[in-house]
């Protein structure tokens, strides 16, 4: 049976609301690289903080205490 990959944000080892954990736990990253390239991000377009405003507003907390 195959297991169905959900993305959520972290409740542990997190820096502000865990959007960036959450997502290189669903991609299998390092939490440190997501976080430098969401920097880049943000300094290259200025649209990073509002997307990680959004993502933290739309993607769930782990709720299995992760």
């Amino acid at each position: 049976m195959n297991e169905v990959k959900r993305l959520y944000r972290r409740r542990y080892n997190k820096m502000l609301g865990g959007v960036c954990h959450g997502i290189a736990d669903y991609f299998q990253l390092d939490p440190t690289l997501v976080r430098i390239l969401w920097v880049i991000f943000t300094f290259l377009g200025g649209a990073g903080i509002l997307a990680y405003i959004i993502c933290w507003i739309i993607i769930p907390e782990s709720p299995y205490g992760l």
